[in-house]
């Protein structure tokens, strides 16, 4: 292990102690199966990442982004790289700044719901329905 890296399951432990409080105002609504009875996860390990929110489900992840993503150039590249990896295991990332989570936090909770709805299995009839289906065509 590199000088100074902390092992990825102590660092998200970490980085869920430290959570900013753009993270912790959306964690407050998607905690617990309170946003639309989907499980998410904070600072959650996931391949060689740390995700901020992460539904195991639908293979969705919001990452928050502070001040430096849209300006530093390496935070740039770290994201894209991240982004890549998550879309090549068939993830899907949303991405949002702190300040869109402070100003504009019913439209986050929004995107997430519609990218939430995307990524869900069509429903299926149930087997009852299917028998009377069955039953019509005969």
């Amino acid at each position: 292990m590199e000088k100074g890296k902390l092992p990825k399951i102590a660092f998200a432990r970490k980085l869920r102690r430290e959570m900013t409080e753009a993270e912790r105002k959306l964690w407050h609504a998607l905690r617990g199966h309170r946003f639309k009875a989907l499980h998410f996860r904070r600072q959650a390990p996931c391949g060689p990442y740390v995700a901020d929110f992460l539904c195991h489900a639908l293979k969705l992840v919001v990452e928050l982004d502070g001040a430096t993503h849209s300006t530093d150039d390496s935070e740039l590249l770290r994201d894209g790289l991240r982004d890549r990896w998550f879309a090549k295991n068939g993830f899907s990332v949303l991405r949002f700044t702190n300040g869109q989570v402070y100003a504009e936090f019913e439209g986050v909770l929004e995107m997430i719901r519609l990218r939430a709805e995307d990524r869900l299995p069509p429903p299926q009839p149930s087997p009852a329905a299917r028998e009377r289906e069955l039953d019509c065509d005969s």
